[in-house]
């Protein structure tokens, strides 16, 4: 049976709270489109090939982890940002979009969801807004070392990290926050763990790998970003008995 777009909203609102986060973009329905939903489908960016291929399997709603309206960007509904809500409007598909929330949740979050594909044990937190963690620590089931490391991100992830070598030759402890946390880096060499993992890499992350002695793994923005939404999907299929299909539009960042 199909659900309201309305009861769709507030379960999501129930679950991922997105209220008590001061995030970059509005969390919740970005664009209206039909009342009733039976197909959902799912993917990390809202960019124009997934919106064309939501379309081509009937979707009533998408659900995203990367939407739209974010802080700074420019405001007018011009060019590639036309297109893409033109695109929504005319199949009269929903756009539901979850930022920090949808990485932070301790049960479908990007940062859980990343944890469980790495066999990584959560022990403690990284970093905090509102009293939620943005990234995590925990140790791995089997410890490892750099290249072993190296190559099980690459196996789960399916895309070669960029990688520094630090200085342990064991590691056990690890740091991690998916996406564009390569700025908490400091605070993993603070925690005193083995190695940190992320999506993004800048210039001076690896010079503070090299100089503090972490290892440190940049595993692709859209690589580390890709579960929580999957999670987040499946769980609203199987509540609302709806079809879900996640459908994955590669990025190499």
């Amino acid at each position: 049976m199909p659900v309201s777009l309305k009861e769709l909203e507030a379960e999501l609102k129930q679950v991922l709270r997105p209220e008590q986060f001061n995030d970059y973009c509005p969390n919740g329905l970005q664009v209206q489109g039909r009342e009733q939903i039976s197909k959902l489908v799912t993917g990390v960016t809202a960019c124009q090939e997934l919106i064309d291929a939501a379309a081509a399997v009937k979707a009533d709603a998408l659900l995203v982890h990367h939407g739209y309206f974010w802080r700074g960007e420019d405001q007018s509904i011009s060019g590639i940002k036309k297109s893409r809500i033109e695109a929504l409007l005319k199949f009269d598909i929903s756009l539901l979009a979850y930022h920090l929330p949808l990485d932070v949740h301790r049960e479908f979050g990007n940062n859980v969801q990343l944890a469980q594909r790495l066999g990584i044990e959560i022990e403690g937190e990284l970093g905090k807004q509102n009293n939620h963690p943005i990234g995590l620590t925990g140790t791995l089931a089997q410890d490892a070392d750099f290249d072993s490391l190296q190559a099980l991100i690459e196996q789960k992830l399916g895309r070669q990290p960029l990688a520094v070598k630090g200085k342990s030759k064991s590691i056990k402890s690890i740091a991690w926050c998916t996406g564009a946390a390569q700025n908490y880096i400091e605070l993993a060499v603070a925690a005193g763990v083995d190695a940190y993992i992320t999506g993004e890499v800048s210039e001076p992350t690896v010079h503070i790998a090299r100089e503090s002695g972490i290892h440190f793994f940049s595993a692709g923005h859209h690589a580390t970003e890709r579960y929580g939404v999957q999670a987040i999907g499946s769980y609203l299929a199987e509540k609302f008995g709806l079809e879900h299909q996640f459908i994955d539009i590669d990025n190499p960042v």
